[in-house]
Parts: structure tokens; sequence; C-alpha cells
């Protein structure tokens, strides 16, 4: 019985395998299926590389550049004509070692950060140039103006006398940190804000230089300069402050000063005798 019933199932299966019906047939519409994805992804890729690429030509550094945070001008120099001025500090010069800075022929550095520490300025006027540079592809400057942080009595701690007194040289705009509310304005027409009536167009990495005069006569001024620049239809606003990254500084001359020196022609400066410092400041006290 155990040999029948072995011949039986012999024959009854006939020595094959089972036929698999289903698996090879879904595996190859999945192959396809996948070819067909991965076609279409190529293509969409493509696209969007065509359409990315297009995009940040025209307009991407802009947008790569505002999320960044960078200004839309680059303020390429600032440089502030101190030749031939007069210069006035806010304090006397006590210390012994600052003194021997001023009187002597020290480096210009160290000259620079003893004015800078007792606010040194010119008096009365003041000429600079501000260079500034496009950082979008298109911009426009359309405000510029004097920005008072600090108003005080005008400095009489120390006078310092240049050789020789300075020409003011022809500017493009001119400003009067006395008015009410200083703005630019031109030597043809005083009464009349220059950006009232006129532009500045830049692109990207275009210069622009601005030669300034602002005059003060009734006070110790610090101020910056403050721009209004539309780019892409949203207003964005630049402060622009003196070489050395601080406000400007502008005086008006006192009647008389508790110090007076005079350039000396080796360098630095000496201490004016007081004879003639009452012919030059005559409300001195003593004169």
């Amino acid at each position: 019985m155990g040999k029948g019933r072995g011949n039986k199932t012999g024959k009854g299966s006939g020595g094959r395998q089972p036929l698999q019906e289903g698996p090879a047939e879904g595996g190859g519409w999945k192959g396809v299926r996948a070819w067909v994805a991965g076609i279409a992804s190529a293509v969409l890729i493509a696209a969007i590389g065509v359409v990315f690429t297009t995009w940040f030509t025209s307009r991407g550094t802009d947008a790569i550049d505002r999320i960044s945070g960078a200004p839309p001008v680059t303020i390429g120099h600032v440089a502030i004509h101190y030749d031939e001025r007069d210069i006035v500090l806010r304090e006397p010069v006590t210390d012994p070692e600052e003194r021997g800075i001023l009187l002597g022929r020290a480096a210009a550095d160290k000259r620079a950060a003893l004015l800078n520490r007792h606010h040194g300025s010119v008096t009365d006027w003041m000429n600079a140039t501000v260079v500034l540079v496009g950082n979008r592809d298109g911009l426009r400057i359309v405000d510029l103006k004097p920005r008072i942080l600090v108003r005080k009595p005008r400095s009489d701690g120390a006078f310092l006398q240049a050789n020789t007194a300075g020409v003011t040289d022809t500017v493009e705009l001119l400003a009067d940190l006395d008015r009410p509310v200083p703005r630019f304005t031109t030597s043809e027409d005083l009464d009349v804000s220059y950006f009232s009536k006129k532009q500045i167009d830049l692109k990207r990495d275009e210069r622009i230089t601005l030669s300034i005069s602002i005059k003060g006569k009734k006070a110790y001024y610090e101020f910056d300069l403050l721009a209004t620049v539309l780019a892409d239809d949203r207003p964005e606003q630049v402060v622009i402050n003196g070489p050395d990254g601080a406000p400007f500084r502008l005086t008006g001359e006192a009647d008389a000063f508790r110090s007076v020196y005079a350039e000396a022609p080796l360098g630095g400066w000496a201490p004016v005798p007081a004879a003639k410092v009452c012919v030059m400041f005559p409300k001195t006290k003593g004169c």
C-alpha cells in the first residue's frame, strides 16, 4: 500500500512544480512604472533647474542679499577734509602723555585717537566725500539727510589753529545743521531739498561719489547721514557714519577758548602766547 500511494502521488504531480502566476506579471508592471517615474522626475528636475537658473540670474542674487541682511548700498569710502582747517576740542588736554602727543611729532594714528577722545571737530563748516556702491541689480536713493544725534553748546576746550585758512571747494550738496529740519540742497536753490527734485539710480557694483558741505555755527553737533533707498519697491534705510565709524562732529566757533595752540612747522601744535590769544579771541578770560 505504501508503494501504490507513492506511485499515485508521482503520477498526479508529474514531477513538475506548480506555475507561479501573478508575481512575475506584477513585477514587470512595477518596473515599467519605475522607469516612467524616473523619466518624469528627470524632466521635472530639469524644468526646475531652468526655472531656478532664470530666477537666480534675474532676481536670485537680490533675494539672497536681502535674506542675509546685506544693505542695498555699501559704503565704499567716507572722508572728511581736514586740510588747513582749524580744529576744536571739547576739553583741554591735561594728561601728560596726551600733551606729549599733542605737542610732539606723534604718529598719525595716535594723534587721530587723541582728537577722537576729545571729540575734536572742525569749526563752522565741513567738507566730506561719501562713496556709495550699489548692492542690488537696481535701486534708487530717494533721500539723504543729516540726522542730529547730539546738540550741545559750542566746544571751547582747546583751539588748534592750522597754518593757513583753507578755502571751501565747490561741492554738490549743502546742508545747514542750524535749520529746524536740516536737509541737503544745492547752491543754486538753498530753499529746496535736492532729493525732492532728483534721485540717484544705481545698479549692482555701480558707484556714486557725493561731495557734501555741512555747516553749523550755533552749537556742537554729532550727526550721521541717513539714506533712504528704494530696492524692489521696498524702502530701506542706511546709516552713514564718519571715517572712524563714529558720528560726524561739527562745532560753531566759540568766542573764547580755555587753551589755544598753533600748528608747528615741524609737526604737532605749540601753545600760543597769552598776548596773541587776546588778539585772536578778545573775550578770553584775563584779556
